[in-house]
């Protein structure tokens, strides 16, 4: 009797170890399946990234020269961030993605964000129109490059970024920034830039480079902290 119910026992303990172990094993599989497929559409989408901007800029200098064509913030920070996606798509298909690399698509991604954001806010209601920033490669480099590399930044798995990444998030902004101003405030003659961002609108200048510096600095915070929680 104790012998049958020790058989019983045994063989119950033996079907639930099989269970779970069979469950473990499709759960692990499926897990590779998601990831795998997580993997192939971040790959697919960056690389689609690189060739839009690629696309939009020489429809660009089909009309203007490379000189006066990335003068424009938008220019260099799609070209920026199209870099950033083909260099992260790369290390993907490699199978191995260094902090370094995904802190530089972050920057990027932060870059094109700003663009994108000086559109819809500023650009786009206040100094020109929201039609005027959507005809032609400009509705690639004002919307469409910009939202998806904010998909492409959100969707992979990703190891967690140091706080410096915040930083060099600003970093751009802050550059174009002083370039900007040299530019436009304190260049005289034919090397002056127009001001056709309207940041320097009566002198403004000083409370226009404050605010973008300190708004970039905000989004860039909470980027950040998006891909924090996405990769815990």
């Amino acid at each position: 009797m104790i012998n049958s119910i020790t058989f019983f026992l045994n063989e119950k303990l033996m079907r639930e170890f099989y269970n779970n172990l069979m469950y473990n094993a499709m759960e692990i599989m499926r897990f590779k399946v998601i990831k795998g497929r997580a993997m192939m559409f971040s790959i697919v989408i960056n690389i689609l990234i690189s060739l839009m901007v690629l696309v939009a800029v020489l429809m660009h200098l089909k009309k203007t020269t490379a000189r006066i064509l990335f003068r424009f913030f938008t220019l260099q920070s799609n070209v920026f961030c199209a870099l950033t996606c083909l260099v992260f798509a790369c290390f993907e298909i490699a199978g191995v993605v260094p902090e370094a690399v995904y802190i530089l698509k972050f920057t990027g991604t932060v870059a094109v964000m700003v663009t994108f954001l000086t559109v819809m806010l500023f650009l786009g209601p206040v100094v020109y129109s929201y039609k005027k920033m959507f005809v032609g490669p400009d509705l690639f480099l004002h919307l469409i490059c910009p939202l998806a590399a904010l998909v492409a930044y959100i969707f992979p798995d990703r190891t967690r970024m140091s706080p410096w990444a915040v930083f060099f998030g600003v970093l751009p902004v802050i550059l174009y920034g002083i370039l900007y101003l040299k530019k436009v405030v304190f260049t005289k003659g034919e090397n002056a830039w127009e001001d056709f961002y309207g940041f320097n609108k009566d002198g403004k200048w000083k409370i226009s480079f404050v605010l973008m510096i300190a708004a970039t600095a905000l989004l860039s915070f909470l980027m950040y902290t998006l891909g924090g929680c996405v990769s815990q």
